[in-house]
This record gives C-alpha cells, sequence and structure tokens, in this order.
C-alpha cells in the first residue's frame, strides 16, 4: 500500500472496480463516466495500469472467459484495494473541506479584489 497521493488514473480505475468486478471495456466506459467524459483511457494504457495494480496487490483477477474466441478477464478491488481507496477518498474529502473553509475567509474590498 502506499501512503503517497494516487496518481488521477489510478483512483479512477480502482473507483470504477469499488462497486463490482468488471471487464477492460466496461472499465473504460466506467472511468469516462466517473470524470464526466474528462479522462479516456486508450486499451494499451489500461491493460498496463491493470497489470501494475494486480502486481499490487490493489486489484485481482475475478473471472477469465472466452467469448467469441477472445479471452475476456474481469477485475475486481482486493481487500488492499479497499483500503487504499478509502483512504485517498479521505484524503480529497478533507482537502476539499480545507480548500471550501479557506474560500470561505475570502473578503471582497471595496475596490473588488480579493484581500
Amino acid at each position: 500500500m502506499t501512503e503517497r497521493p494516487l496518481q488521477e488514473p489510478t483512483l479512477l480505475l480502482l473507483t470504477a472496480l469499488a462497486d463490482r468486478p468488471r471487464h477492460g471495456y466496461a472499465i473504460v466506459r466506467e472511468v469516462d463516466a466517473i470524470s464526466g467524459g474528462r479522462v479516456r483511457m486508450r486499451t494499451g494504457t489500461l491493460y498496463g495500469a491493470l497489470e501494475r495494480l494486480v502486481q499490487q496487490g490493489l486489484i485481482e483477477v475475478h473471472r477469465e472467459e472466452v467469448v467469441d474466441g477472445r479471452l475476456r478477464r474481469s477485475y475486481a478491488l482486493t481487500g488492499d484495494g479497499r483500503t487504499v481507496l478509502a483512504a485517498e477518498a479521505e484524503r480529497l474529502r478533507a482537502t476539499a473541506a480545507e480548500a471550501e473553509r479557506r474560500l470561505a475567509l475570502l473578503v471582497p474590498n471595496p475596490k473588488g479584489a480579493l484581500a
């Protein structure tokens, strides 16, 4: 596990797998939906990242099946993956709360600029 902030693609991949196992194309669609279309994962990037996350123990191969003559794997979050994702969600929540707190302290001066 890591104490460093997660890179956005990793955060999105773990989030895409948080509620249920998914295969590659379904993960790509979930990442697109979660990011509001801002992040689009290419196949090579996706499978490289999935392999890295498997090696790190954050996700695992949930099932393998042959579909239309091709091997299709579905991936699931591991217990360590859930722990890392929950910690990152809490870190982001705390950072956002602090940003909102500080923004609320800004008081415009008479000329319209923020003081």
